[in-house]
């Protein structure tokens, strides 16, 4: 079966070690991991733990709900994405379910992110939740699609779908879209164009079906793609390749071991 990739997990806040965290998921064939950042603070570590294993990519970035570290400006961005290791800026985006009140601090983070990817030429990892409408429209006003990048854990809908990718942006889906009450979601899988598509965990968090309840894992990205392949008729094999070919299109430096 072709390898697949886990596009968006979180290692560092994993209570397991690390070293057996990436064996299992390589046990289970998953070829590369992005490890994404959400603070700065916390970032040497997930710098750290990248340069350590040719299977991990990192990005650098905080995350939209993230209050008491370093807001940082743009310089800041493109000096820690230096490293080659360092393959994508983020996540970053909105969440007005999580923030409340005044959320312009929250817009202005946002644009500070995607101004560093431009100046960086490294795609965005895009957090969006109750906020579509702002998301889409601060990145066609910032330029975005100049560097493109990915809808983490989509769980908005079609129109939306097709608004990002008119922009370069591809359409992640996580344990989410394995969920009974997941019914539209579950109608975007089916029309994303194996394309455009990628699989992620956002491990520790949201395992999905069989797993749910438990702290997620890379290594169980397999049931995401198993649940998209026979939401849409595909095999497991066409889904692996497909969404691996399109994680390598986007992050043309990163090499499978």
């Amino acid at each position: 079966m072709s390898p697949l990739i886990d596009s968006h997990c979180h290692i560092p806040l994993i209570e397991a070690d690390a070293d057996l965290v990436i064996a299992e998921a390589r046990a289970q064939g998953i070829a590369h991991m992005l490890c994404v950042s959400v603070e700065l603070e916390s970032f040497p570590e997930l710098l750290a733990l990248a340069r350590a294993n040719p299977c991990l990519s990192a990005s650098v970035g905080v995350h939209p709900n993230a209050r008491d570290g370093v807001d940082p400006d743009a310089d800041r961005l493109v000096a820690e994405a230096a490293d080659p290791r360092v393959i994508a800026v983020g996540e970053t985006g909105l969440d007005y379910f999580r923030s409340q009140g005044d959320l312009a601090w929250q817009r202005a983070r946002f644009r500070t992110h995607i101004r560093a990817a431009r100046t960086l030429k490294k795609p965005l990892i895009i957090h969006s939740r109750d906020a579509r409408a702002d998301v889409l429209s601060i990145l066609k006003e910032e330029g975005a699609e100049e560097v493109g990048g990915i809808m983490h854990c989509f769980v908005d809908d079609w129109e939306t779908a097709r608004g990002a990718m008119d922009l370069g942006f591809l359409i992640s889906f996580s344990g989410i879209v394995t969920f009974k009450n997941a019914v539209e979601l579950q109608e975007v899988a089916r029309k994303v164009p194996l394309d455009r598509m990628l699989v992620e965990t956002d491990s520790p968090y949201l395992a999905p079906v069989p797993m749910r309840g438990k702290p997620n894992r890379p290594a169980w990205v397999r049931h995401v793609a198993e649940f998209v392949a026979a939401l849409r008729g595909d095999t497991v094999d066409a889904v692996a390749s497909a969404t691996t070919a399109n994680f390598l299109r986007l992050f043309p430096s990163v090499r499978l071991h």
